[in-house]
């Protein structure tokens, strides 16, 4: 089974740059966006059915912001739209899909932001998300991914030392990654591949993709569970179109 994540940065952008090639030749069985900013009827949707995909969509209250998507050719048991919390409800930023031997989770975890003053929200988030996702573990391994906003360790991001105090790089925010991992998740990419400069985010400013200075803040998270079926999971910093790039797991499910 081969799964895709893409922060889009707008789908409708995305479009413009070629979003139906990209995914047609993904020949993904799952398609995850985050950041698609806009509602589905504001989105020309009839590639996803001339390539045989249906479509699960989260939009945020607030236009033009946040909001997830799912593009699948399996119909799931059941879809859910958010974690069913109306303190983190509003800004669609959670699509779950469920199969008879798993769960599908995308997720576009809460900026930071400058100076940290949504630290506090977010770290509200990373506790409530954790519970959500542990508490689905519990009946069946779950499949996660999604732009979290956060670089794990040093590696994982050009200037680590610069950015100790920065939104994605506060230790209050990698605390909650590894809570999570803590929690029974394997980081899938970390699982296979150990090299540095493996980024999936770089600032539009200064040239800071063309020099690879960058971030790794998108995932594939897996149930422990799931550890002896990954066949494998990449950074496709080959494909543009956003500041982010896709991110992929192969698994045997």
């Amino acid at each position: 089974m081969n799964l895709v994540s893409w922060n889009v940065n707008g789908i409708r952008a995305v479009q413009k740059k070629g979003f139906a090639e990209i995914l047609k030749a993904s020949e993904a069985d799952f398609y995850c966006l985050q950041e698609t900013k806009a509602r589905p009827e504001q989105v020309d949707q009839a590639f996803l059915e001339e390539l045989g995909y249906q479509s699960a969509w989260n939009s945020a209250q607030k236009p033009g912001y946040s909001g997830t998507a799912i593009f699948y050719r399996t119909a799931p048991v059941a879809t859910h739209i958010g974690m069913g919390m109306e303190e983190h409800d509003t800004e669609g930023r959670v699509i779950t899909l469920e199969y008879p031997q798993f769960y599908l989770v995308t997720v576009y975890t809460p900026n930071a932001q400058d100076e940290l003053r949504r630290i506090v929200y977010r770290q509200s988030w990373d506790i409530a998300f954790r519970e959500y996702v542990s508490k689905l573990s519990e009946t069946k391994p779950v499949i996660l991914c999604g732009d979290l906003n956060v670089a794990h360790n040093e590696i994982d991001l050009a200037r680590p030392k610069a950015n100790h105090f920065s939104p994605g790089f506060s230790a209050e925010e990698r605390e909650g990654f590894n809570n999570l991992l803590d929690a029974g998740f394997t980081d899938t990419f970390r699982h296979f591949d150990d090299r540095p400069d493996q980024y999936s985010w770089w600032s539009y400013r200064g040239g800071a993709r063309t020099r690879n200075v960058g971030w790794r803040i998108d995932y594939f998270c897996t149930s422990k569970a799931l550890d002896n079926q990954l066949i494998s999971a990449k950074i496709h910093q080959d494909i543009i179109g956003s500041d982010h790039c896709p991110v992929s797991l192969q698994i045997d499910l």
